[in-house]
């Protein structure tokens, strides 16, 4: 059997347990919970180590501009972990790539502002 086979099998024996065993979708949002948390830690520690290799660098762009870095980043965090709740209406749709926009506006005008010396 081939490797892609036998993970297409992996995937629908997994698929088969959430669907048909009692108790499995409860079992299937745990697994899935775990996969979250694993995966915001995995980009958590990536941050932070970019962090430390770039220091000098944002450290060197001024307080205006590292606030703007900072501001942009934030919202931009915000507005995706509220994506359900804004997602559930036209308005809060619009809301939701409006701020997306207003901060990739803010990273682009830091690099902007960055590459000019």
């Amino acid at each position: 059997m081939t490797q892609t086979a036998r993970n297409v099998v992996i995937i629908l024996a997994l698929a088969a347990v959430i669907a048909f065993v009692p108790g499995g979708g409860n079992g299937g949002s745990a697994v899935w919970e775990v996969l979250q948390i694993l995966m915001f830690g995995a980009l958590a520690w990536f941050a932070k180590r970019i962090y430390r290799e770039r220091r000098t660098e944002l450290y060197s762009l001024g307080e205006r501009n590292r606030a703007i870095l900072y501001g942009a980043v934030g919202l931009a965090t915000i507005t995706l972990v509220a994506t359900n709740r804004l997602w559930n209406t036209g308005a809060g749709t619009l809301a939701w790539f409006v701020l997306l926009m207003i901060a990739g506006y803010g990273v682009y005008v830091v690099f902007r502002a960055q590459r000019e010396y």
